[in-house]
């Protein structure tokens, strides 16, 4: 261990002191020879005297020498500028211009070498993965691309990895010189006929200045045809036949390729599914439902309801419902169950004391139960300038939540700071709203800690995470939302701040069964948490969740006027809510099957203007989302899932026996399910076992333009993004990283031994003159 002292204001030191330890007993040996005249030399003790002195001198540096002396300075050293380019020559890029050479030139011309690594290539763009494997300690990397990843880890993953190693990315800001456009198409992969169904067809790309036309056929007969720029449309489309149906959309475009010019999508068309219709009376939706699905028609539940995808329960009191038990067991096991309100159900008919409650989405009564809720607010250097802005909103939000709630408050950047502890929110919702205000922002994002936090703050008990965030982090959080989700945590996600990553804060709610809301519909917070102190008051239905299979792309614009005295379940969705904020539609899954509360109704008892469109969508989604899939009771059934050009696919069969197909292996993963993976080759409409598939152009062509994801990736590493042009601002700026002010050792065991050397001859010169005059 080194030892340092200030000498005459000269730090100096030796490396290994211990040696010292030397000095004294080779000093005692010397005495020993020398002084007692044991040497065999004829000095006289004089002569002795001065050569062990002599002698002390050179061991004693010989042995300084070994303990490594050394002086320490702070100074300014230059190193060895250089940049680490990381080049994409991806087919996306292309639409940029191949700069990279051209700037690796101009960074050379102004003195500074540049090491250029090529990470992404044709159409491949492992991106993230070249950046990951190009760190080094407090190191940094340029990277010439537009950052849309296609394979590997993700760009939020190599900024994860950056900042784990104190490296910086900076990035060069890539602008589209010509025109390219991708077409895309998404929708139902299978469906029942009679179902309206809709199709979302994209226009995306770069320099869309001018229109195109883009045709959309359905088994090649043209179904819609727009002038559109950029942007997405709808195209509804009912299927009158079973089987295999093509979707196919196409623009004639004179861009930089063609084989994003046509997408595809393959649906598969089954007969309309089996479902039971239980009702004491006549009501409307008995002939609503016949006009899509194959009903049959019950006024108790039967002993076996096992073959029905679905069952449909309508206005029926307790007494009367019949086999429950049996309902029971076939929803455990899959069959769907939509319960449908009116003057002899829920409350008024007495499910509380039913088998038929426990598989409600609802409990029975107006409830007025605690919620538990922790506010996890984002205060990471991203907010930085908008902090106030998050504040504003966390108050905001506060103030929607009821006085009877039980609510704490947890600040998180790289990790979760509690603030304050769950406590009644009408004691102390002023000195929750002032500990808001003194939020201050530092430090980088990682929204699953924020996640993890707010739900240890909530404990065994579980309840709800309100996470107000800009979502800007490193990719954990849905996966952390799943988890705490298995718990009893909700997790609700809130977007706000300069830059907000909407999709990544909507997957994050997704999987920890909440729902994400921009700035401006916070009010809906007042719907499930509001209370007496904080009632909500609206007009007509309100969707409350639409990113929920059964409210996605509905429009309500009836008003029942009545419902059910009913207060929705902890975990499950409350999708819509009446004028006074009570539930209308819930919905939550039971063992393997889904349940579908419709507690809504009109005053006369039927479902009144939910049969009416625009609103009719809703109640057909809710009945498709219990069906679940069209296929269940089925065997001998082919799925495959979204193929592309060259990306692995994976198909499914569901059978009895391992099935068997040209160049295609299964391998069996469950007691009745068979999985292979394959790679397609060519774009267009291919078959497996009978069942058809459509294989799209590559994910390579699929998006274009620099993506937010790198962006996101320099600043969370501290990093700048340069245009192309400013080749000597790169190059200066790298010459002041390489230039230091550091603390620098200078070494002096080797004057040291230079002295001891010189010493030594010295002393056996003067004895050898002292022989020869002698």
């Amino acid at each position: 261990m080194a030892v340092e002292t200030t000498v005459a204001g000269v730090q100096v030191g030796l490396a290994r002191p211990l040696l010292l330890i030397a000095v004294p007993v080779v000093v005692a040996l010397l005495g020993v020879l020398l002084l007692r005249g044991r040497d065999g030399t004829t000095f006289d003790r004089r002569t002795r005297t001065l050569v062990f002195a002599a002698r002390v001198v050179v061991v004693a540096l010989l042995v300084v020498g070994a303990a490594g002396p050394y002086t320490a300075d702070t100074r300014q050293t230059t190193g060895d500028p250089s940049v680490t380019m990381l080049a994409d020559r991806s087919a996306s890029t292309s639409v940029t211009g191949n700069i990279s050479g051209d700037l690796a030139a101009a960074i050379e011309d102004r003195g500074v070498d540049v090491s250029t690594r090529v990470v992404a290539d044709g159409d491949r763009s492992p991106v993230g993965d070249g950046i990951a494997n190009s760190l080094e300690t407090n190191g940094s990397v340029l990277v010439v691309s537009d950052g849309q990843v296609t394979d590997g880890r993700s760009l939020p993953a190599a900024a994860s990895i950056a900042r784990q190693v104190n490296a910086t990315i900076d990035a060069v800001n890539l602008t589209a010189t010509a025109t390219e456009r991708a077409v895309s198409v998404a929708g139902p992969a299978k469906t029942s006929t009679g179902v309206r169904n809709s199709f979302l067809v994209s226009l995306d790309g770069v320099r869309l200045n001018d229109p195109v036309t883009v045709t959309v056929s359905v088994d090649g007969e043209t179904v819609a045809e727009r002038e559109v720029t950029g942007g997405g449309f709808e195209v509804a489309e009912t299927f009158a036949t079973t089987g295999s149906h093509r979707v196919t959309a196409r623009i004639e475009s004179d861009d930089r390729f063609d084989r994003n010019d046509v997408a595809r999508k393959t649906v598969r068309v089954v007969e309309p599914s089996q479902i039971l219709y239980v009702a004491r009376g006549d009501y409307p939706l008995e002939e609503f439902l016949g006009q899509v699905y194959d009903v049959d028609r019950a006024r108790s539940i039967p002993e076996d309801v096992s073959d029905y995808y679905a069952v449909v329960v309508q206005d029926v009191a307790a007494d009367d419902l019949g086999n429950v038990a049996s309902l029971q067991r076939a929803v455990i096991d899959g069959t769907g169950l939509v319960t449908v309100g009116g003057r002899n159900s829920f409350e008024a008919g007495d499910y509380r004391e039913s088998l038929l409650a426990d598989m409600l989405p609802v409990s029975i009564g107006e409830g007025g139960r605690t919620a538990r809720v922790a506010l996890a607010v984002d205060i990471s250097g991203s907010t930085r300038g908008t902090l106030s802005v998050q504040q504003a909103l966390a108050l905001d939000a506060l103030d929607q939540l009821g006085d009877e709630n039980r609510v704490g408050l947890v600040a998180f950047n790289e990790q979760p700071y509690a603030i304050a502890g769950l406590s009644l929110l009408g004691n102390n919702r002023e000195a929750l709203a002032t500990q808001i205000r003194r939020l201050q922002s530092s430090g980088g994002t990682d929204v699953a800690a924020g996640i993890d936090g707010a739900a240890e703050m909530l404990g065994e008990g579980g309840g709800t995470v309100i996470l107000i965030s800009d979502g800007r982090d490193d990719g954990g959080a849905p996966a952390t939302a799943a988890r705490v989700a298995e718990d009893g945590v909700r997790v609700i996600t809130v977007g706000v701040g300069g830059i907000v990553d909407d999709e990544y804060l909507r997957r994050t709610a997704n999987a920890g069964g909440g729902t994400y809301l921009s700035a401006d519909e916070t009010n809906r917070l007042r719907i499930r948490f509001g209370g007496e102190s904080r009632e909500y008051e609206g007009t007509g239905l309100t969707v409350v969740d639409d990113d929920h299979f059964v409210t996605s792309g509905v429009q309500f614009e009836s008003n029942p006027g009545q419902s059910n005295a009913v207060a929705v379940e902890e975990r499950a969705d409350f999708l819509v809510a009446g004028p006074s904020g009570a539930p209308a539609i819930t919905a939550w899954r039971y063992g393997l099957g889904r349940t579908v509360a419709i507690t809504a109704y009109g005053p006369d008892g039927t479902l009144d203007g939910l049969l009416s469109r625009p609103d009719s969508l809703g109640v057909t989604k809710a009945v498709n989302w219990a069906i679940g899939d069209p296929e269940r009771l089925e065997t001998g059934v082919t799925s495959v899932d979204g193929a592309r050009v060259g990306s692995p696919t994976t198909v499914t069969y569901e059978g009895e026996e391992r099935p068997s197909a040209d160049g295609v292996r299964f391998s069996r993963v469950g007691p009745r399910e068979y999985r292979a993976t394959f790679v397609p080759e060519s774009p267009g409409y291919e078959s497996v076992l009978g069942a058809e598939y459509a294989v799209n152009y590559p994910a390579e062509y699929a998006d274009f333009g620099i993506a937010p994801a790198l962006r996101d990736a320099v600043d969370r590493t501290g990093g700048r993004v340069y245009e192309p042009a400013q080749a000597a601002t790169i190059a200066r700026e790298v010459r002041q990283r390489a230039t230091q002010v550091r603390t620098v050792r200078t070494d002096w065991t080797w004057l040291a031994l230079l002295v001891a050397l010189l010493a030594y001859v010295a002393e056996t010169s003067a004895r050898r003159l002292t022989r020869i005059r002698t």
